[in-house]
């Protein structure tokens, strides 16, 4: 039995090219920072590996950590390809429709062979360009088609560059050549994975049983990561001088400087500051607003309510993370410190803040309830708040239907099915608001 061409989960050594189709569909750059929160999309919560919570993380962390929250996120963001039409052209085989997989084929909900999964790895060495699989030296080159530009498999590559080797996967010296490498966890422990590049070799390991049955012990940092490096150290102990042509960065991308804290352009008050590839004319550009400056109130130490003309006030910068993100700092036991508020007045001497965002209902799906039980169905309200709002208002249709913290849900009992629009609206006046398709079935 040639176990090559037996079809498998990959779990989670797919999210490389999510986040490759990301870059080139201007999504995010390498260190956009991700939300690594509790997330619903739509019907469909998935959990991190280790049923933690990281909070705010670049995007490359979250690919090197393999965190799912995020990679799901990026996959939601995807258009024409998404991830499932990626993988049809590039020649993955038998895979059921889009609608069977959803979001969850993004943390291994198809199945593929270890063929096809070296040929989208070579696609990543080969700067975008998908070939077909050369087993051997004496196999014919080909010019093969261009699936992912250049730049984003760069950026990608040198993400999984920085991937650490686990210093208990291996006694050997670790390899001169560099390693870009992933690994895979399928669900049941059924597969265990690890799939990379070194030098001109794309290399993947696979442990499982070949009937496809799980075991606790596989786990692909566990069980196939280790072996993954010893061939690695083997082959490169036997041919010295690998060449690494992966590290040249193409002409279209460009470093530029980001404020480490967002991810974004820095501001004035950024305090620390960093650099990421960039694709100019694709990758996403905005200014940092986690930093903003309060002026404080020398005698009460409340934010001061303007005019400050005659007052004796002085001038703190404070962080400003979103309602997510806060709890997550607090449910971690990292402390962290709050922008002061004074409700005395509304303005009181802080730029002005994001717009709150919507998650749920879930933007371009429907929700199905029962005919039956509709008056015992709801639908849950939620939303992200800047650190400045300590309440949204919620409409439906231009009707108000309640309020709630930022941190809290609304639910709402649909009337009838249709389609309804869904407003909020923060204490500052900013506000999102999406439609909601509500469906009935006997």
């Amino acid at each position: 039995m040639n176990g090559t061409l037996a079809r498998r989960s990959p779990g989670s050594t797919l999210k490389p090219f999510i986040y490759a189709l990301g870059f080139d569909q201007g999504v995010l750059h390498p260190q956009t920072v991700l939300r690594d929160v509790p997330t619903s999309f739509g019907p469909y919560t998935p959990e991190n590996f280790d049923g933690k919570f990281l909070g705010p993380i670049t995007a490359t962390d979250a690919l090197n950590r393999s965190r799912n929250i995020p990679a799901v996120w990026v996959a939601s963001q995807l258009h024409s390809p998404d991830l499932y039409q990626f993988l049809q052209e590039a020649g993955i085989s038998h895979m059921a429709s889009e609608e069977h997989y959803g979001l969850a084929l993004v943390l291994g909900g198809g199945e593929v062979s270890m063929q096809e999964l070296a040929s989208l790895y070579a696609l990543l060495v080969n700067r975008g360009v998908l070939k077909p699989l050369r087993l051997n030296a004496n196999d014919p080159q080909s010019a093969g088609t261009r699936l992912l530009s250049a730049e984003a498999s760069f950026m990608v590559m040198d993400m999984l560059r920085q991937h650490e080797r686990p210093d208990e996967a291996t006694g050997a010296q670790p390899a001169q050549v560099p390693l870009y490498w992933k690994t895979g966890t399928s669900w049941s422990f059924r597969d265990a994975w690890t799939a990379g590049s070194f030098g001109p070799y794309v290399l993947v390991v696979w442990v499982g049983n070949f009937d496809g049955s799980g075991n606790p012990a596989f786990v692909g940092v566990d069980a196939a990561a280790p072996l993954f490096f010893q061939i690695v150290d083997a082959i490169e102990a036997e041919h010295r001088g690998l060449v690494d042509r992966s590290r040249r960065p193409p002409p279209g991308v460009a470093r530029v400087e980001i404020c480490l804290a967002s991810g974004a352009l820095p501001n004035q008050w950024c305090p620390q500051k960093g650099t990421t590839w960039f694709i100019p004319g694709k990758s996403p550009i905005r200014a940092s607003d986690v930093h903003r400056p309060i002026m404080i109130d020398d005698a009460t130490g409340l934010p001061a309510c303007p005019p400050y003309a005659g007052k004796r006030v002085h001038q703190e910068v404070f962080e400003f993370w979103s309602s997510d993100l806060q709890q997550v700092f607090i449910d971690a036991g990292i402390p962290r410190r709050k922008p002061p508020q004074n409700p005395d007045c509304t303005d009181a001497g802080a730029l002005e803040g994001a717009a709150p965002h919507i998650t749920s209902p879930l933007r371009g799906s429907a929700y199905v309830m029962r005919l039956q039980q509709l008056d015992r169905q709801r639908i849950a309200f939620n939303a992200t708040a800047d650190a400045d709002s300590r309440t949204l208002y919620w409409f439906v249709d231009d009707a108000f239907v309640g309020m709630s913290s930022p941190d809290r849900p609304l639910y709402w009992q649909p009337p009838m099915a249709g389609t309804f629009r869904v407003r909020t609206v923060d204490d500052r006046g900013r506000s999102d608001e999406r439609p909601l398709d509500v469906r009935l079935v006997e």
